[in-house]
């Protein structure tokens, strides 16, 4: 069920959205690809996991799913001792795991399903390592000697968007690069002299990169194409942290306060959704996942921010990040240690599950 939200106030070139009180219920499993919610950290069985599952991002088009999980028994041949990535395959039902190395942050993967990216420890530094799917071939980027993190993937993999922490910087610091994966070539797109978190987000076609200046609170977008940075987005007089960016482009995510703002790339206006904590927005930039600062209602709201509507997406405890949208808004991916989203739901862990919108 979808509830209408209040009629928008516009504010110079900030328009308000007031999420509305979302009434509808999460479904069981998914039935036959239907509206619903499914279990996906579980062996191609049907098995569930026996230990936590999290950290997830799902493909545009909803047939793939990354997450880490430190399960021994999601693969015949898991590997036990901490959490590992793993890939779940929507089409196939089967999930695959992805390198034998621990990820030190979520995975991410490409918009077209075929590669995962995550950082590890490397001896003494953090290196991204980049994974094919079918094949399993790795590739670490070339980080020039430093340690780099925090990889944002463009729709074929083609370009990873990450930070590189290097001594070089003007006092020891960071650097926000591109790189090429087939020439291994780097552009850099902002330097930093301090190490707060940047958190860089790459649209599908690799030219936009969204990042933060985490010491100043202010959100930037990088134009690869002609080189130069618009921003700070927000304005001189408020503080933001940048949640996503959408894979065309077109919106950029970030928090400011309580509140959350979805930026207009193009004409530079900025849309308020009040007293909501945004997660997450889909490829196209039309919806919106947040969690109300509420916490009587759901836990997870998908908000349309074309049509002012809300839908629930989980009213049990939960919670999601960048990537867990997929497009239009048919599938959110999501992770709880709730045991009554599906039937069988026995672990007593955290789970990773779909929410199907028909």
């Amino acid at each position: 069920m979808r509830t209408a939200l209040g009629a928008a106030a516009a504010v110079c070139t900030v328009t308000a959205v007031l999420p509305g009180a979302a009434v509808a219920q999460a479904a069981s499993v998914a039935d036959g690809g239907g509206a619903g919610v499914e279990r996906i950290s579980v062996a191609a069985d049907g098995t569930q996991a026996d230990d936590n599952s999290a950290g997830a991002s799902i493909t545009p088009d909803g047939s793939r799913v990354v997450f880490s999980s430190s399960a021994t028994n999601l693969t015949p041949d898991g590997t036990t001792g901490g959490d590992r990535v793993y890939v779940r395959d929507q089409r196939t039902g089967q999930t695959r795991q992805t390198g034998q190395l621990r990820p030190l942050q979520a995975p991410v993967i490409s918009g077209d399903g075929a590669y995962v990216a995550y950082p590890v420890q490397w001896v003494n530094d953090v290196r991204i390592r980049q994974y094919q799917v079918s094949t399993g071939a790795t590739a670490s980027l070339n980080c020039s000697a430093y340690s780099c993190n925090q990889p944002s993937l463009s729709g074929d993999g083609g370009y990873v968007a990450h930070v590189v922490f290097s001594p070089r910087q003007p006092s020891f610091g960071q650097r926000i690069e591109v790189q090429n994966r087939s020439t291994g070539a780097d552009q850099t797109v902002a330097a930093f002299g301090h190490t707060y978190p940047s958190r860089p987000s790459i649209s599908g076609d690799g030219r936009y990169v969204a990042y933060q200046d985490g010491k100043t609170e202010d959100v930037f977008v990088w134009d690869r194409t002609v080189g130069t940075a618009s921003g700070p987005i927000e304005g001189p007089s408020a503080k933001a942290s940048l949640v996503q960016l959408s894979d065309d482009g077109s919106k950029v995510v970030y928090l400011s306060g309580s509140d959350t703002y979805v930026h207009d790339v193009r004409s530079g206006t900025a849309r308020l959704v009040p007293n909501a904590r945004g997660l997450a927005i889909d490829p196209t930039g039309r919806y919106l996942l947040y969690a109300p600062q509420d916490t009587t209602g759901p836990s997870l709201t998908l908000l349309d921010l074309w049509t002012d509507t809300d839908e629930t997406v989980s009213d049990r405890p939960a919670t999601a990040g960048a990537g867990a949208v997929g497009a239009g808004g048919r599938d959110v991916v999501f992770q709880s240690t709730a045991d009554d989203l599906v039937p069988g739901d026995t672990n007593g862990k955290s789970d990773v599950f779909v929410r199907h919108f028909s």
